[in-house]
């Protein structure tokens, strides 16, 4: 029977498990000195997170490396992170250029009902060099006139058809000074840090990803219309 337990290479994911957790406690101890979420130590996370022309950097670098489309965005209220996205399956213009990248809705569009495309979003910590990789479901759809998108996060990547490209995209992070995390490792709460008014917010205990990174959780689905794009 196959599984961790009988895999000739389990000591060694052990190890690495191990590494990665520690990295993830001794950058939570340095930014969270009160072990409080929401009350980030400032002066560290100013001279410990990565620049933003460096993360706008990295997208143009992954964009080549990988041979798809990359689309910044910048993390929202509440955020320790910004995004880019890389697009794995789908067709240029994408539904993420239009919606964050400002890119006017493409003509082939209007023909359409409901387009589906598929994404690794990489979030950057703007308080700590690490990252994060999850895979993306994004569902564009015409409702009487008016495009709405849908983006669907996974607590990793799963899919075949990604993971070449996340591999590789994991490859390039070292280059620019980041640590990539596994959101597996990093999706539950850490002992001994108080939730402080996280619990309030979404009825659920803050992970280790929210003190790190993002504020939603992990396997949130957001909704939202195409307003702000060009007809």
């Amino acid at each position: 029977m196959g599984g961790c337990t009988n895999c000739s290479g389990k000591s060694a994911c052990d190890d690495h498990k191990g590494g990665m957790l520690k990295t993830v406690a001794d950058w939570m101890d340095m930014l969270y000195p009160s072990r409080t979420w929401g009350e980030l130590d400032d002066a560290v996370a100013i001279e410990s997170g990565i620049e933003q022309d460096d993360i706008i950097a990295l997208a143009e670098e992954l964009g080549t490396e990988l041979k798809g489309a990359t689309i910044f965005h910048e993390g929202g209220e509440g955020d320790s992170c910004d995004y880019i996205y890389i697009l794995c399956q789908g067709r240029e213009t994408c539904a993420l250029q239009v919606k964050y990248g400002g890119a006017a809705i493409p003509e082939e569009w209007k023909e359409s009902e409901m387009l589906n495309e598929f994404y690794l979003r990489v979030a950057i910590s703007t308080v700590a060099p690490l990252a994060v990789v999850q895979q993306v479901s994004v569902t564009a759809s015409n409702v009487e006139g008016d495009w709405v998108v849908s983006e669907e996060l996974a607590a990793g990547v799963y899919d075949a058809p990604l993971l070449k490209r996340f591999q590789r995209l994991v490859a390039v992070l070292p280059v620019y000074g980041l640590t990539h995390l596994d959101m597996g490792e990093i999706s539950a709460a850490p002992e001994g840090f108080d939730d402080g008014a996280y619990r309030e917010l979404f009825d659920r205990p803050a992970h280790r990803v929210n003190y790190l990174f993002f504020r939603e959780p992990s396997n949130m689905q957001v909704t939202g219309p195409l307003a702000h794009a060009a007809t």
